[in-house]
């Protein structure tokens, strides 16, 4: 195996504004929100295996979704820690134990269901020649840079600016040092793997994604990933060729 996907999704979906269901297991026309995030990397010929990272209290339901969608390249389902600093690491570790330290590992949010095929693609090919690939997004609006929330700001240029999202991807080796590391300094609360890396010394290489690319936190990103399923759109983004032009706003 040369490349493992780690889907984390151990989020209890508290700014949904209902806890009754994480957002993960939402569904939309009949399906859960992380069932469509994870046929991307099942359908994808260069993904030989999918790690999942969930709720300890879903694993069951997570097993029974498994078997009934066929998403037969999971090869296991990890029970989530307490942050999701400590959820990637658990996944990590199922790696290492699966498959050895010498996988390129794509690290994807469990309620970013809108990734697409050349994405992935071009994640794998940036790890092979860079060492890493953190996908990214251009910043649309104007950013502001301020000490607080109301008092004096500067705007950044946006045309430098670019929005991280997922998957961020690594060889397995790199990645669990880190983690690893970060353990040992006691430093549990990085926000995201780019941001792990970037502290330890990691060059980090960007590769571009698709704007629909949302993370589904709030009811709003709710709404507007039922809105593409409903309008029929999710096929066409999920399965872009990586050869094609990714547009710069919303279709």
């Amino acid at each position: 195996m040369e490349n493992i996907a780690i889907i984390f999704a151990g989020g209890t979906g508290e700014r949904m504004g209902d806890n009754t269901v994480p957002k993960q297991f939402l569904t939309v026309e009949g399906k859960p929100v992380l069932v469509y995030t994870l046929e991307p990397f099942q359908r994808h010929e260069e993904i030989d295996g999918i790690i999942l990272v969930a709720l300890r209290e879903w694993l069951d339901y997570c097993h029974e979704m498994i078997v009934s969608w066929r998403l037969d390249k999971v090869l296991a389902v990890v029970p989530g820690g307490v942050s999701s600093q400590e959820s990637i690491r658990l996944g990590l570790e199922a790696v290492q134990a699966l498959c050895g330290e010498d996988v390129v590992t794509l690290i994807h949010d469990g309620v970013r269901p809108l990734i697409d095929s050349g994405t992935i693609t071009r994640c794998i090919r940036s790890v092979k020649q860079y060492g890493s690939a953190v996908t990214v997004s251009p910043q649309m609006e104007t950013v502001l840079y301020g000490e607080t929330a109301d008092g004096p700001c500067r705007i950044i240029e946006r045309d430098r600016c670019q929005v991280a999202r997922a998957p961020q991807c690594f060889y397995l080796r790199d990645i669990l040092a880190a983690h690893r590391r970060a353990m040992l300094d006691h430093r549990l609360r990085f926000i995201d793997s780019a941001s792990l890396m970037q502290y330890y010394g990691y060059a980090l290489h960007s590769v571009r994604g698709p704007m629909e690319n949302i993370k589904i936190t709030t009811a709003l990103d709710f709404q507007v990933f039922c809105a593409i399923v409903t309008a029929g759109g999710v096929q066409r983004w999920i399965s872009r060729d990586e050869g094609e032009e990714m547009p710069d706003h919303d279709p």
